[in-house]
């Protein structure tokens, strides 16, 4: 009866925890954990009026103290630092798949690291979960004065530099297909087609592969250095391919090896018709969970701009 109860909480918390820390395996270590009290909770004969708030309260403040700890790390991150991709949110209501997806982009989740830990707990909770102010601030042990003070400045943050998608999927879907399709077949010119002027292209290596120091941005530099990833890729793995996939409610792909283990992962941001930026991890330790690694040893295109 206990982990009937436990599995039905599961995703609620992992949506909680994965978009409060932008990491799947620090996310499943305080959903773990999380779970684990209410369990104790329950065995004890606590009173628990609603499992799911309480599960919510314990994920929250597990995660406004592992992003504490995390930030520390962060800071000594080698290169820059991008979230660990999420194909599929884990048994997710369909009904509010569209409403939640752009919650989970990388690009959101990147600006969610600029906000405090309550900042972004309050933030995420009201306008992602819809939980109201009163619950919040049982939640995070704060006023509710205080806790609408945090949600006002959270938000005028992220409103400020919140990213703009297209609101057709079919009309992102199709602008991936054809981006994909040129990085693939090494067209320069359709590529650039594709890319807004200011596009930006970010890398993440984690110090463990070669990849972009730093963001490049501009039409041209961020195509050549595509082109030069793409090639590099196929030198690799000539049976390999993209494999067309949602990272994070977006458009994205899979890069594989003829075996079909994986190599990275990209994820583009579209809006206005346009490729606003292209997201390449490719740090081993941020896609373990996704499947079988192929180990890049060479050095890598995606390491410089050609």
């Amino acid at each position: 009866m206990h982990e009937d109860l436990l599995e039905q909480l599961r995703p609620m918390s992992f949506g909680i925890a994965y978009r409060m820390l932008g990491s799947v395996a620090e996310a499943e270590d305080v959903v773990q954990e999380a779970l684990l009290r209410v369990l104790g909770a329950l065995r004890d004969g606590t009173h628990v009026e609603s499992p799911r708030a309480y599960v919510a309260t314990v994920t929250t403040r597990l995660a406004i103290d592992e992003l504490r700890s995390a930030r520390t790390r962060r800071e000594r991150y080698v290169g820059e630092w991008l979230p660990e991709p999420l194909l599929e949110e884990p048994a997710a209501d369909p009904a509010k798949h569209a409403e939640l997806s752009d919650s989970l982009s990388l690009a959101l989740l990147v600006l969610l690291e600029s906000l405090s830990p309550e900042q972004r707990a309050v933030l995420l909770l009201h306008d992602v979960f819809d939980y109201g102010y009163r619950e919040i601030a049982e939640i995070v042990d704060k006023s509710e004065d205080n806790v609408r003070q945090l949600a006002v400045r959270a938000r005028r943050h992220v409103e400020e530099r919140r990213p703009r998608f297209d609101s057709s999927p079919e009309r992102r879907a199709e602008l991936a297909r054809r981006f994909f399709d040129a990085a693939e077949d090494g067209e320069l010119e359709a590529l650039e087609a594709l890319l807004a002027e200011d596009v930006t292209l970010h890398g993440d290596g984690g110090g463990k592969v070669p990849a972009l120091a730093r963001a490049l941005a501009g039409r041209g530099r961020v195509a050549r250095t595509l082109l030069a990833w793409t090639r590099y890729v196929r030198h690799l793995a000539p049976e390999g391919e993209m494999r067309p996939v949602e990272v994070n409610g977006q458009p994205g792909a899979l890069l594989l090896d003829g075996d079909g283990r994986l190599m990275g992962v990209w994820a583009l941001d579209i809006a206005g018709g346009e490729v606003r930026s292209v997201r390449s991890i490719i740090n081993p330790d941020k896609l373990r969970h996704l499947g079988p690694l192929t180990e890049l040893t060479a050095p890598s295109a995606n390491a410089s701009e050609s």
